[in-house]
Parts: structure tokens; sequence; C-alpha cells
């Protein structure tokens, strides 16, 4: 195969140095072949870096894939939630990571390799065939299940139908248990490479999924084994607890412990698990930051008012109990509210590496929630691709998050799993964790009235809050059946009047005037936001909340669930049919 050709010469110097006799016996590159590559664990270990390449996505793609979900607002919404969406604007599924995964599971079992070693890098490469079939699951519901690598004239393997979704996934949950049971269990101090721990980790993200997607979306027929998989993915969750290999990272600062997690170039590996690492001294960087902080770059993203209401304040009480809540100031909202919040977005006080004051910033943000989760503090990186802060893909906070929410969805929530989990995540951030006395209304009215219980009302707020923008929340809102939501205004600050200057920082300067039209002579350090009647306007004509995009006819129906099989691939294989509605 090319890629492992091209793999080997990457590391032909590195082996020449050693010039041991085991590297000078092995045949010349241009004249391996299958039979003689996997020969040695070397050779396992160096495919199996393959797999690596082909799914780490980028930090952009990590952060960036927040963007689906309803909390947060952009330039525009993306085609699928708003716009004429068919299968032909549907990508055609690509099979090349599958096959290349397969083809490693068919050659890899040499009895010459030491067994032990031939479990592990077979079960990293189960590992991300899980993570394979996962994402196509996610994306398209029933798909064809491929268990070895088909030849080229294999015209039934290549042209079946799709197998059904209880089917692949049971196999998905044989893969992840397998990946469990022998990926080696040393703990990787890098957060960059697959162990057991990963590999559980990903068996309780997949099983929550599953199981809650079973429960809520009963047209599939499958609820009644939902709680097989919301088993599976408690057991998975308690097992990573009870080995203590992970814990929250605190240091006793609930005003920078979080935002440390996403802002640290080596990963904090007490708690992030798995991580896309990037290195300033290497060059290995990435434009999260530049993406948040460009009014041309980037989307211009930011949090909407309803998702930042669910914030606590340090007390614990509910912000939303507050009279006039929602026509509060943005520099008195952000006050003695949950520290995380003025970790995610600007907020009170917040100033760059240079000691400059830098409020929220309606030049790349149209709700006036700035994002800073990942963003740099160093204005520099706001104009190139050098940050160098690494990603998190997995963290030990989801692990609890993940328990938390199983044991909910089963009735088996108490205090003692409460301060465990939920309880131990708003110690770290400095909330009083306190289990609440009531349901939260506000939570019920505009997020989730079929909710009455209020663990699992409290299990999916934290989640929201301690997960945002770390590229799962679309995935939430899908198996909760909440696609709903994806219809809410783009709700912005408050305004109180139009032609108003606005301090945002509370340092006693102007920062934002809302205008129709952009003065002649705009004052320094004043970003004037043109309310256009059209794409922006104030919820009450002079005044009210910026709502961002009110000229967009955001629908979520149904169908869109699931996404359409691309018209290409019906066209090369009609028994693959298409999903409901498309």
């Amino acid at each position: 195969m090319k890629f492992i050709t091209y793999s080997i010469l990457g590391l032909a110097a590195l082996a020449m140095t050693s010039c041991s006799k085991d590297f000078l016996d092995r045949q010349p590159f241009d004249k391996l072949t299958p039979n003689t590559f996997f020969a040695t664990e070397t050779d396992l270990q160096l495919y199996s870096n393959s797999f690596y390449q082909q799914f780490i996505p980028s930090a952009l793609a990590i952060v960036q894939a927040d963007e689906m979900g309803e909390y947060t607002s952009k330039n525009n919404s993306p085609t699928f939630i708003a716009g004429n969406f068919s299968p032909v604007d549907q990508g055609v599924w690509s099979w090349t990571k599958l096959r290349n995964i397969n083809y490693f599971l068919s050659k890899y079992d040499n009895p010459a390799i030491p067994e032990e070693a031939r479990k592990h890098y077979s079960g990293v490469a189960r590992f991300f065939r899980a993570m394979f079939y996962f994402d196509m699951v996610q994306t398209y519901g029933d798909v064809p299940w491929y268990g070895k690598p088909l030849a080229p004239d294999d015209k039934e393997g290549l042209y079946k139908g799709r197998d059904k979704r209880a089917v692949v996934m049971d196999s998905v949950l044989a893969d992840l248990n397998y990946a469990v049971a022998n990926i080696r269990n040393k703990k990787d101090n890098s957060s960059s490479m697959i162990t057991k721990w990963v590999a559980l980790g990903l068996k309780s993200r997949v099983c929550l999924f599953e199981g809650t997607y079973r429960k809520y979306h009963t047209q599939l027929g499958l609820q009644s084994s939902s709680e097989k998989w919301l088993t599976e993915s408690m057991n998975a969750s308690k097992e990573l607890m009870d080995a203590k290999q992970y814990s929250l990272y605190s240091t006793g600062s609930p005003n920078s412990d979080y935002r440390t997690l996403f802002t640290s170039e080596n990963p904090v590996n007490t708690e992030v698990m798995w991580a896309n690492v990037y290195n300033n001294a290497l060059k290995r960087w990435h434009e999260v930051t530049w993406k948040f902080n460009s009014a041309t770059f980037g989307a211009r993203w930011g949090l909407n008012k309803q998702f930042v209401n669910t914030y606590l304040n340090k007390d614990g009480s509910r912000f939303t109990d507050k009279p006039g809540y929602d026509e509060i100031l943005f520099v008195d909202e952000m006050k003695d509210r949950d520290p995380r919040l003025s970790q995610t977005i600007r907020g009170l006080g917040y100033k760059r590496s240079d000691g400059s004051a830098a409020p929220a910033n309606f030049g790349y943000t149209f709700t006036g929630y700035h994002l800073l989760k990942f963003s740099l503090d160093d204005k520099r990186l706001d104009g190139i691709t050098e940050s160098y802060n690494s990603v998190t893909m997995m963290r030990y906070a989801e692990i609890l998050l993940n328990y938390a929410e199983a044991t909910a969805e089963l009735g088996k929530m108490d205090a003692g799993i409460w301060d465990q989990t939920i309880g131990a995540l708003r110690k770290r951030a400095g909330v009083n964790a306190a289990v609440p006395a009531t349901l939260d209304t506000y939570l019920q009215q505009v997020y989730f009235p079929e909710v009455s219980d209020k663990f699992l009302m409290e299990v999916r707020r934290e989640r929201g809050i301690e997960l945002v923008y770390e590229g799962l929340r679309y995935q939430d809102l899908m198996r909760w059946r909440k696609g709903k939501l994806l219809e809410m205004p783009w709700k912005g600050i408050y305004v109180p009047a139009m032609d108003r200057e606005m301090d945002l920082d509370g340092n006693g300067t102007p920062d934002v005037s809302f205008v129709t039209k952009t003065p002649a002579s705009p004052k320094a350090g004043v970003v004037y936001y043109v309310v256009d009647g059209k794409a922006a306007k104030l919820s009450e004509g002079t005044k009210g909340h910026i709502i961002w995009r009110a000229d967009e006819n955001r629908k979520f129906e149904d169908k869109k669930y699931l996404r359409p099989i691309a018209n290409e691939d019906l066209v090369l294989n009609e028994l693959l049919g298409q999903n409901p509605g498309w």
C-alpha cells in the first residue's frame, strides 16, 4: 500500500542511524511486500501511526464543530439548517480510512511477533474502526458493515445494501470491548496516544450516545435496548473513575484553572486524556486564536443569550431567578457568575498579554458574548496561524458527565453520585455544589420541557457549560432529539437604547454603540454596530436584545437527524436506499 511506503520512507533516516543487524538484514524498502513488512512489533507500530494521521481532526475542526450547536451564532447558519439542502449537496462517503484499518487487521497476526504486542496494536486498529463507524452511524443511521478489506472484483460486497443500525452498533461495541481488553494500560502523559483509558473513554461516550438516541428516537423501535447501552456507558465511566488515572485539574484557583486546560501548550495530563498536541518550538501551529479574533478570517462566533442565562451564580443560585434577569446590562450580568463564564467569553476586566483592556469586540462577534476559550492572549496571534495551545479531544470531566447522565437516565442518580460528578465539577469551578432543591423552570421552558427530573436537568446544564465549544454539542442535540433548538433566534446582549455608548468591561470607557448608520466622526475605541432592521434587529425596535440573522429561516425537520445518502452514492449502488424524508 502506498501509505505504508510513505510512512516507512519518513522513518528511514531514523532507522539508519541505529545500524542494527536487524535493520541491515531487512529487505530494501522498494522490495517490501505485505508478507515481509508485518514481521516485527515496530512494523505494527509504524502502520498504526497512520490511523492517528487519518483520524485526528485539526484544532480548528474540533472547535468549529460546535458552530452547529444551538448555543452559538456566526456570520450565517449552515446551509443544512437554513438553506435548501438536498442529497445533491451531501458529499460522497469515503471508505479509505476503513480499508486501511481492515487491511491491517487482515495482516497483523504474525506468530513471530509477541502476542501481547499483536493484541495491543489490533486493539488500536479496532478502536479507530469503532470511531469510523460511530461517525458513520451518527451521520447516516444504517450503513454497510465491512469487517475485512474487499477485493476489487467482490461485487457482492462492494454493492451490498446497508446493514441495520443495531447490527452495526453491536459490532462497534465489540470493537470497543476488544480495545479496552487488549490495548496497553500505561497512562500516556503526552495525552496523544491511544491507551486502555482512552478506549474506555470512547466507550463511555459512544454508549451514552446510543443509549439516549434509542431512548428518545422512539420511531426506531429500539428503546427497549436503550438501558443496555446506558448501563455499558455507566460501567465504562465507573471503571475509568475507579482506576484513578485521571482527576479534575484544580490548583485552588477557580478563576483560572478551567481556562488553563485550553490554553496550555502541553496538555494538562492530570485531566486531558486525549488531545491534538501542538508545539511552538517545533512550529506545529494552528489558527484558532486568529479565527476567534478576526472580522474577516473567522466567522465571528459568539454565544447566545439563552445559553449564557444557564450559567449559575457563584453561590449556586440561578441567574434566571433574579427579577428582570433578561434585561440586565452586560456589565452587570457578568458579576458574581460561575467563573467558567468569564473563562469562556470575554468578561469584566479581561486583558491581553500586554496588559491592554479587551472587552467583547463587536467587530469579532455579533451577540456580544465574545468567545475566549481556546483563544490565546497574545495579540500577535490575532492575525497569524501560530497558536500553539493543544486542543482537547477527551477530558476526565466528560467522563464524570457521562457517568452522571447515564445514572440519571437509569434512575440511579443520588447525592453520592452528584458529589462525585456534578458537585465535583462545580467545586473546581468555584460554584456552590449543593444539590438544587427544585427543578429549574427556565431550563424546562426554554430548552427541555420533557425533562421533569431535577438531577437530569442539572446534568444537561452542566454538560453544556463544562464542554462548550469542545465539539460535542451537536451530538448531544441529536441524541436528545432536540434538533428543534437549532431554530432558536440568535439573541445577544441587552441594549437599553440606540445611539448610546456602552461600557462592556466596567472600566469606565465606552466600547460599543448601536446605530442605524456609522457616524461621520466615530469615537476612537468605540465599535459602531449597525442595526439594519434586516440581518440585525433589536427585539423591541429601538431597544432590547440584539437579534442577529433575523433574516434567516432556520428550520430543523425530523429528517435532518440523519444526513441524506449522496446522489452520487445512490447512482453507484441503488441498494443503499435513501434515508426517510430525503
